[in-house]
């Protein structure tokens, strides 16, 4: 139903008409104009806005968790963000593929056919140059991946598949599996050239480099859970309460990240003469008495005290006291 008009809006009207202010056949031509809409029926829209919506909060999710894996591989600064989401053909999403490209062919347990995920070789070369040690840097020539990288890239995008688990586990149980690498667009036929799919663009920044990956899962595929795609969507804003067993499994991956902690031994101030003067043998006073207990570190928060001493053959400190947020201490 459209808007309804008040009484003065009506008598407003009526008097610009009459005036000659606003044409009638022209007020008709605009109504008319604004209920045809071009519809391509070679490209027809299978997701709903709301199916659409959902999917943007899954990979958002994911984002966040690709970013804590790569991150702690790959021990670089590294962003992760969702680009876009679009429905197009098979067809043109395989035409719009570089070759050769990383194209990791995987499962949906226990949904039936297979799904793609694309990363940009570029963005390959990079994250395979720095597990083997590099700066992550990487040529501008595109090439095929030799027998050791083919072999490195696989078992990274078996990982990175893995951790689609979790961000689906609140539509669906579904097992992500890679089943194959393949590098040639042309011998990927996963569904029929003019079957619809959902293509999910993140981009990817490692270091000054930035890369591209792309989800591409067919209607056919996922049709079985698009209802719950729906549903998920009406909830996904909801505040959550989380269980004990995922306060435990975030506690597990917390565990596992790796900082740095420092012990202060002690500090002074000397003059420029004095520096320029020092020769091996010389002994700097430090403001620290050896009684003292040392501060110590992690990160740049100093978080304990402690005394230096040797464990076995190597320098140790023992922690006596803990320093609260305050600032203040407590006995350890």
């Amino acid at each position: 139903m459209g808007d309804v008009l008040s009484q003065a809006e009506i008598d407003a009207l009526l008097s610009a008409l009459s005036e000659g202010e606003v044409d009638a056949e022209e007020i008709k031509t605009t109504k008319i104009q604004k209920k045809v809409r071009t519809y391509d029926f070679k490209r027809p829209n299978k997701f709903s806005k709301d199916q659409i919506h959902s999917l943007q909060n899954i990979y958002e999710n994911y984002c966040r968790a690709l970013t804590t894996y790569l991150s702690g591989h790959l021990h670089s600064v590294l962003e992760t963000k969702v680009l876009s989401i679009e429905q197009i053909t098979y067809d043109e999403f395989i035409r719009s593929l570089p070759n050769p490209t990383i194209l990791g062919i995987f499962a949906f347990e226990p949904l039936e056919g297979t799904l793609l995920m694309e990363m940009s070789p570029g963005l390959a070369f990079v994250i395979i140059d720095l597990l083997l040690g590099g700066l992550g840097t990487t040529s501008e020539k595109n090439r095929d991946l030799t027998e050791i990288e083919s072999t490195i890239i696989e078992h990274r995008l078996g990982q990175m598949i893995e951790l689609l688990e979790e961000p689906w586990s609140d539509v669906a149980e579904l097992k992500p599996k890679l089943i194959a690498l393949e590098t040639n667009p042309s011998f990927t036929q996963i569904v029929a050239p003019n079957e619809m799919v959902v293509l999910i663009t993140l981009e990817v920044k490692v270091g000054e480099t930035m890369g591209m990956i792309n989800f591409c899962l067919p209607y056919l595929v996922i049709e079985p859970i698009l209802e719950k795609l729906s549903t998920f969507f009406l909830f996904a804003t909801q505040s959550k309460v989380r269980s004990p067993e995922q306060v435990r499994a975030i506690r597990k991956k917390i565990e596992w990240a790796k900082i740095d902690m420092t012990t202060l031994l002690g500090q002074t101030e000397i003059s420029v003469r004095d520096l320029l003067e020092l020769a091996p043998g010389d002994v700097i006073p430090l403001q620290q008495g050896v009684e003292n207990a040392l501060s110590i570190y992690v990160g740049d928060f100093k978080k304990f005290r402690g005394v230096p001493g040797l464990s076995g053959e190597h320098f140790a400190v023992q922690l006596t006291e803990t320093v609260d947020e305050e600032g203040g201490e407590q006995d350890g």
